[in-house]
């Protein structure tokens, strides 16, 4: 289109690949960063370059990480006889929010999905085994902290069949129920259900 510059074009046209981003946002992102000094705007580059080029993933437990290992699994006060198995490093990250788990992790990087092709040797399950199997420190617990979704529920089926020879290792799954503040109007019947199956004592 005449009168427009073909670079914000390009820049609009990038930024609109992330998600939740369309092309308005987009372009608003773009005009926004051509008001900011050019210091501004460099350091938000050098960041995006460093992201991809230095973050790793722990070989241990599979967590986006400055270095491998990562600082949960060389932390010697972490309880090495917990496993909490997550889909994402995102979930990590929010666990650790909540100070209530003091364990190691296992990320996935998925969860199983027939429909998109994807399978056990698709995701870190057999990675799961070895640390069981292989682990210096004896396991205890493996608490399952995958999405209540169908294929969160059949990766967690999945794992928990191949625990069952493990005498030694309880499995254990994330309770699932109603938030804190929410009135039961408002909670669809699945969710209802869930927080029944998973009640506790008084």
């Amino acid at each position: 289109m005449e009168g427009t510059s073909e670079i914000l074009e390009q820049a609009i046209e990038q930024l609109a690949k992330l998600p939740g981003t369309g092309r308005k946002s987009a372009r608003r992102i773009a005009l926004f960063l051509l008001k900011q000094n050019d210091e501004s705007v460099i350091n938000l580059a050098e960041a995006l370059v460093n992201l991809k080029k230095s973050i790793t993933r722990c070989s241990a437990c599979g967590v986006i990480s400055d270095g491998d290992p990562c600082s949960i699994c060389q932390n010697a006060k972490r309880q090495t006889g917990q496993i909490c198995v997550v889909e994402e490093s995102q979930d990590v990250f929010l666990i650790e929010k909540t100070n209530e788990f003091r364990g190691r992790y296992h990320v996935l990087g998925g969860v199983i999905s027939p429909l998109d092709n994807i399978g056990p040797d698709d995701v870190r399950i057999k990675q799961l085994m070895q640390r069981i199997n292989e682990d210096e420190e004896p396991i205890d617990e493996v608490i399952l902290a995958l999405n209540p979704d169908s294929e969160g529920e059949a990766t967690s089926y999945y794992i928990n069949k191949l625990l069952k020879p493990f005498d030694d290792v309880e499995v254990t799954r994330i309770a699932y129920g109603i938030p804190m503040g929410t009135e039961l109007e408002f909670i669809d019947e699945a969710t209802l259900g869930r927080a029944f199956a998973s009640r506790n004592t008084f």
